[in-house]
């Protein structure tokens, strides 16, 4: 059985590729790691609200695709650390662009037979404006998905 697990660096997605290992250990199976590189653009140079372009051109920053896969490859360098220190070989690999369609096309161009990822639990008022990567990939996948919260 072959085991997809995407990671973002947080807590829940180590627990959710400790998981995947667990079960990949039970059922003789695989594990690959996915990190999608999606650049950040993030605003600096105070709290108040951004109202004219000439604000947006001096205080929004985009982080480069290069800056961003990057701090990808160091994830999946850390989530393959994580399972070595666990006895178990993990595949890893960098993606980039929209998190939720990269990683529904890599389970169904690759086969994976299930994917595996951690979900933050964001309060709902804040799923609601922005949405939920774990509940798109749910909706948009071909395969079985295990949410570890």
């Amino acid at each position: 059985m072959k085991f997809l697990v995407a990671t973002d660096g947080s807590d829940v997605s180590d627990e959710a590729l400790t998981y995947a290992i667990d079960l990949a250990e039970a059922v003789d199976g695989s594990v690959t790691v996915v990190h999608v590189a999606n650049p950040n653009v993030y605003a600096e140079g105070g709290d108040e609200p951004i109202e004219t372009a000439a604000d947006a051109d001096g205080r929004l920053v985009a982080e480069s695709v290069e800056a961003a896969g990057q701090r990808g490859q160091e994830l999946l360098d850390e989530a393959v650390e994580l399972a070595s220190e666990q006895g178990f070989g993990v595949e890893a690999t960098l993606l980039y662009g929209d998190p939720v369609r990269e990683i529904t096309d890599f389970a169904a161009e690759t086969g994976v037979d299930t994917i595996v990822l951690g979900h933050r639990g964001r309060s709902e008022r804040v799923g609601l404006l922005v949405g939920s990567t774990a509940k798109s990939i749910v909706e948009r996948a071909t395969v079985p998905v295990t949410v570890v919260r």
